[in-house]
């Protein structure tokens, strides 16, 4: 399984799905394994999980930088 490739796919599904975003909220567990439509097994999943959030982070704190960098004009 490619994690990167699937942390792309379940970071989009979240983005675009607000039943999806807040299943992922409630358990992460449940919902992934839901999205991969397999058993991903214990040690991959936390890593999983792991990865869609620091993506899903890290894709809030680029957006406030455009932001901010609009506002300033740059």
């Amino acid at each position: 399984m490619d994690i990167k490739a699937k942390i792309d796919e379940i970071v989009s599904k979240i983005k675009n799905d607000p039943n999806f975003l807040k299943s992922f909220q409630e358990n992460p567990e449940k919902a992934l394994e839901s999205a991969a439509g397999i058993d991903i097994p214990d040690g991959m999943l936390d890593s999983v999980i792991a990865g869609v959030k620091t993506k899903l982070t890290a894709d809030k704190i680029g957006g406030a930088v455009d932001s901010l960098k609009k506002l300033i004009g740059q």
